[in-house]
């Protein structure tokens, strides 16, 4: 293992370098600022659904679970089968 020492010159740059990383990071306030300006822009884009579309989606959703609750019940009976 090389144990010779850092030279003054190169810990200078180290300290540079480390400054200039803190530097372009963006402070927490400046993120947060960020992430509600992306907020509300998406909250800008979307629309309410109307009255039909929103049937439609309850339709979609409620055959989806319903899909997912008959294929757990015939796993179940097949278990039940087999044991």
């Amino acid at each position: 293992m090389d144990t010779t020492p850092i030279e003054p010159q190169d810990q200078q740059q180290d300290n540079q370098q480390d400054a200039i990383r803190q530097l372009q990071q963006p402070s927490r306030l400046a993120r947060l600022k960020e992430y509600l300006t992306e907020c509300a822009r998406v909250l800008k884009v979307t629309k309410k659904p109307g009255a039909e579309e929103y049937k439609t989606i309850v339709k979609v959703s409620g055959l989806g679970i319903a899909i997912i609750g008959l294929i757990g019940f015939i796993l179940q009976m097949g278990k039940q089968l087999l044991l």
